[in-house]
């Protein structure tokens, strides 16, 4: 069928049946990879070894870094803990004034 500009004429109803015929049996053949093969304890042995793998790569920070990273946060945290307890307190003063 060619009604399409510059489109590809299908092959005879012969071919598409071998065609279709191989395709089938290729993804019969398959059966899902590598997972579809192992069993429960082979996904389970796969996962950890993937899950090391990629622990592997990380970069971990060293014990000064760590220190340092550590120290910022705690800083952060009390300076929030500050603000929003000012702010606590001063709606507490507006709510007293306003309904008192």
């Amino acid at each position: 069928m060619t009604d399409a500009v510059g489109s590809i004429d299908m092959p005879d109803a012969q071919d598409e049946a071998s065609a279709s015929a191989d395709q089938d049996a290729k993804k019969k053949a398959r059966k899902g990879g590598k997972r579809g093969k192992k069993g429960p304890l082979g996904r389970l042995a796969l996962f950890y070894r993937q899950v090391v793998a990629e622990l592997r790569k990380v970069v971990w920070p060293t014990r000064n870094q760590l220190s340092t990273y550590t120290t910022v946060v705690i800083v952060f945290v009390v300076i929030m803990i500050g603000i929003v307890t000012v702010i606590d307190s001063g709606f507490q003063h507006v709510v007293k004034y306003v309904f008192g």
